[in-house]
């Protein structure tokens, strides 16, 4: 298990470029299945989620060319059905949550698919209802294999249908999508997920040959077509990725540049380190983020104290609010951190306490930070990455410290961050891998 050796209070200072986005690239490059025809996907990060998901769809036949390390065509003219059932494909799939994602195109195009109880962060329940009860409006049906813990879906005649999601599932919406696209006669969907991933899979659908409306709202409407085409595609910057460069800049940057951020696509996320006291400039595409001696928390009208808390888009998203809680360990003032969707994504303060941070964990959601404002550093420590962004939480924190901190378990953050400690060592970071 590789680990990172954090020397702490280093000023970052300099230009970064995040990555592409890694769950719009999970989405399009299963979407890939449902054409035979070569797809080509630029600005595809290089993470171990990625590469695993690459790896998966080789197994099953798709052929993958990589023409540079961020750029692969994938061409689905030859699957082999029958190892999709095997035990071998489930295992893989049980160890990578993104391959849930390969049920919609597998049963759109194919009108099969297996389905393994998905790997993934430990952050909580997240169930597949919604995708399921959106594959059965379609016309699918499905069933437990006894001593498997799998199940087979079955769905040759996909028909339209009208349907209100139960939740706004991102995956659930990119999932029901894909399998309604040459579905016969008309899908709507009600209570989709609008994110700007879903947004970017709707119209690269189009580009194949979809004919889907409505996109960038929460009601969508797919006429179905008798087959796609292949098409290139481009992947947006990560916003999450983004975000975590935000708030390192606020606590220990010295002057950071953000480029090609693709601002219309952040949504709220620049307004929200905003409400923490943090000067974040548009300039052009790019953020600029300067030396912040302290930064203020705002209060609501009424004087309250902030609240954070995530919601679907164009709310805050919860991949977030773990970044936030950190860069709001060194504010003036104090914040309300609630986390909504799982329940155990705010565990990992606990470690932050032994840093020196002044929270209050008050159950598995909510967390209140009273801000050091400058006055205390925070300890070095030793931690373990629990989940992708609590790991990346934790590296700011120790970037910050005071010391020589040690995260273990580091291919969490591996699975969500390309390059991570190259990539800030440039900026003046002392970061080690071991």
């Amino acid at each position: 298990m590789e680990t990172f050796i954090i020397e702490g209070g280093h000023p970052l200072k300099g230009t970064i470029v995040p990555q592409g986005a890694k769950n719009e690239t999970l989405q399009v490059i299963c979407a890939s299945i449902l054409t035979p025809e070569p797809v080509r996907i630029n600005n595809v990060p290089d993470i171990l989620d990625m590469n695993n998901l690459i790896r998966l769809l080789t197994d099953i036949g798709v052929r993958v060319t990589k023409h540079a390390r961020n750029e692969y065509t994938f061409q689905a003219d030859s699957l082999n059905l029958d190892y999709l059932g095997s035990d071998e494909f489930v295992k893989k799939c049980s160890s990578l949550r993104g391959s849930v994602l390969m049920i919609g195109p597998l049963l759109g195009r194919f009108g099969k698919a297996t389905v393994a109880k998905p790997g993934g962060d430990k952050i909580g329940r997240r169930r597949l209802d919604t995708h399921f009860l959106g594959f059965s409006k379609l016309g699918a049906e499905f069933s437990r294999v006894e001593g498997r813990n799998v199940y087979e879906l079955r769905g040759e005649h996909l028909k339209g249908c009208k349907m209100l999601l139960d939740e706004a599932s991102v995956t659930g919406t990119a999932n029901i999508v894909m399998a309604a696209v040459m579905a016969e006669g008309e899908t709507t969907i009600y209570n989709a997920a609008c994110e700007p991933y879903i947004q970017q899979l709707c119209r690269m659908l189009n580009n194949m040959g979809a004919d889907i409306t409505g996109i960038g709202s929460n009601l969508l409407h797919i006429k179905g077509v008798k087959g796609l085409h292949g098409c290139e595609h481009r992947v947006l910057p990560d916003m999450i990725e983004v975000g975590s460069f935000i708030g390192m800049a606020a606590m220990i940057g010295d002057g950071i540049r953000i480029k090609d951020v693709s601002i219309e696509n952040l949504g709220i996320i620049p307004e929200t380190f905003r409400r923490l006291g943090i000067d974040v400039r548009e300039e052009g595409d790019d953020l600029f983020i300067p030396k912040h001696d302290t930064f203020t928390v705002d209060s609501f009208m009424d004087g309250t104290i902030m609240t954070l808390s995530d919601a679907p888009w164009p709310g805050l998203t919860p991949d977030l609010l773990s970044v936030l809680l950190v860069v709001a360990t060194q504010a003036n003032g104090s914040v309300l951190v609630h986390q909504k969707m799982f329940e155990s994504r705010l565990f990992f303060v606990d470690k932050l306490i032994d840093m020196g941070a002044n929270i209050i964990l008050c159950d598995p959601h909510r967390a209140v930070v009273v801000g050091l404002n400058h006055t205390k550093k925070l300890r070095a420590g030793v931690m373990t990455s629990p989940d992708i962004r609590a790991g990346i939480a934790m590296l700011i924190a120790a970037l910050t410290a005071d010391g020589t901190s040690r995260i273990g378990n580091i291919a969490q953050i591996d699975r969500g961050y390309e390059d991570i400690e190259e990539r800030l060592n440039a900026l003046g970071a002392k970061i080690t891998r071991q």
